[in-house]
């Protein structure tokens, strides 16, 4: 069977695992247990593989009948980490190579039920919240592929276990982190989200033993093993780190393949053939360009902000030109931001009828408004706060009724209400920065100087997290004063 393969034997590697990991889900999630465990321990640097001595992955995906180019090795990369790269000594690889194909048989899915054990685990599956949880938090997937994962796991002689024993034994997603650098973030929306994170496994372990209680052993889906927060965790934090979601939106771990690296600019794209149920889908790693000798193979997992990246791949990129800082659209901060940049202008917190008719139709306004906007990214200004301070603060309705919203909402848009309108719109967003920045307890000279010394993996990327914050917000500011410095008031129509 594939689980013989080369290198630790799976009852022996099963046991060593189930009697050792056994510690926390985070400082908040301490919990004890007289059962055994399928658990996680803390995120720490160079995390273990879950078996002492994997199995050769490589050969596992060649042996059951996948393609592994022959320049390709697992392998730990100067810049990018471990992951697949190229060998020095073989050549380049040419544009359009097929890097690595897997046969539709060696993707991990949730797939129909076979028995009684799948039945309950399918019933688990229909356990995990479905409104509760936005799409940032991504546990509406992540949680449920995990289940499957996590009875992979368990299984004795599992078809995956030369995949399984490959994965970290731990993640330094957030969950995992110390208390002390959860608070080392510094960033309320990311808290926000760590904690509605936790709270929901916290829930769920209650949920999954009460209905494992119920349950004879030979119809365990986890063949009698203890299931807890700490082991939803990681099962949850494997699947959002490393699943992909491809035609159809299913989300699968696809071996060898979830070890090549993130780039913005990749030098590589994942290509499925055929559709998921089909006996002949297959999934392909293409190179996208010439491929050089030694370089790591990487795919885009998205144009996302660091909070994206570290709660759910528990890495930081630095710089991140997709990076933002989130803020609440509210009228009272707003009028603050005015008076302290200066601005004459209406109040805020009390708009005319007109000004909420527009509000609304950004739908910042009303039952239901979305009052969640942002800072920073390819935008620079999120475009509904934009289109809001314009509107504002100017003074005549038929002049703003003379623009669409789409030209109200970009900042590409040549003043569209006047030089002295824009201005006074670009310094309440400057002095909203300001505000921003003073919402963090260190200085950036403090970030750096920090981050200079010996520190845990956890704490380097709380610092490393914040600190690209306040680089994002200095960008915009610096954005925004160029263009304040363009704008002629002697021109302007207000």
């Amino acid at each position: 069977m594939a689980a013989a393969a080369a290198g630790t034997a799976p009852a022996t590697a099963r046991k060593t695992l189930f009697t050792t990991t056994a510690t926390l889900l985070s400082s908040s999630l301490i919990r004890s247990s007289r059962r055994r465990s399928l658990s996680c321990s803390a995120a720490s640097a160079g995390a273990p593989r879950l078996a002492p001595q994997p199995p050769d992955l490589v050969r596992w995906v060649q042996r059951e009948g996948g393609f592994v180019h022959p320049a390709l090795r697992v392998a730990n990369h100067p810049e990018h980490g471990l992951g697949i790269s190229t060998a020095v000594a073989d050549g380049d690889i040419p544009l359009g190579d097929v890097l690595i194909a897997l046969p539709g048989r060696l993707p991990l899915r949730l797939c129909r039920p076979t028995g009684a054990a799948d039945d309950v685990l399918v019933q688990l599956a229909q356990q995990v919240p479905g409104s509760k949880f936005n799409h940032f938090t991504e546990e509406l997937w992540a949680m449920k592929l995990g289940l499957r994962l996590l009875q992979e796991r368990a299984k004795p002689e599992s078809f995956w276990w030369p995949y399984i024993a490959n994965l970290p034994e731990t993640f330094t997603v957030p969950i995992f982190f110390p208390g002390e650098d959860i608070k080392n973030l510094q960033y309320a929306p990311l808290l926000h989200q760590i904690n509605k994170r936790c709270r929901f496994l916290l829930e769920f372990e209650k949920e999954v033993q009460q209905k494992l209680d119920t349950v004879p052993l030979e119809d365990h889906p986890f063949y009698g093993q203890d299931v807890n927060s700490s082991s939803l965790g990681w099962a949850m934090s494997a699947a959002s780190s490393r699943a992909f979601r491809l035609h159809g939106e299913i989300p699968m771990l696809l071996p060898l393949i979830d070890m090549c690296n993130h780039s913005f600019n990749p030098n590589a794209r994942i290509v499925q053939e055929g559709s998921v149920n089909s006996s002949d889908m297959s999934v392909k790693v293409v190179a996208e360009n010439k491929i050089e000798q030694n370089a790591a193979i990487t795919l885009n997992y998205g144009c996302h902000p660091n909070d994206f990246f570290l709660l759910d791949y528990g890495f930081v990129i630095t710089p991140n030109p997709y990076d933002q800082v989130e803020l609440n659209y509210d009228g009272t901060l707003l009028d603050a931001a005015s008076m302290a940049a200066g601005v004459s202008s209406p109040n805020f917190s009390a708009p005319a009828k007109w000004q909420q008719d527009i509000l609304s139709q950004l739908n910042l306004h009303g039952e239901g408004a979305i009052l969640k906007v942002s800072l920073g990214g390819p935008d620079i200004v999120d475009g509904r706060l934009l289109a809001a301070l314009r509107v504002l603060l100017a003074a005549d309705p038929e002049a703003v009724h003379k623009h669409d919203l789409k030209t109200l909402m970009s900042l590409d848009a040549q003043a569209p209400l006047g030089p002295t309108v824009e201005a006074s719109a670009l310094r309440t967003v400057l002095a909203l920065c300001a505000i921003a920045l003073q919402h963090f307890h260190t200085k950036i000279m403090e970030d750096e100087a920090i981050l200079k010394g010996e520190l845990p993996l956890t704490t380097e990327l709380a610092v490393q997290f914040r600190l690209q914050k306040k680089f994002t917000i200095l960008d915009v500011m610096q954005n925004l004063s160029r263009r304040i410095k363009m704008l002629s008031p002697q021109k302007s129509t207000a």
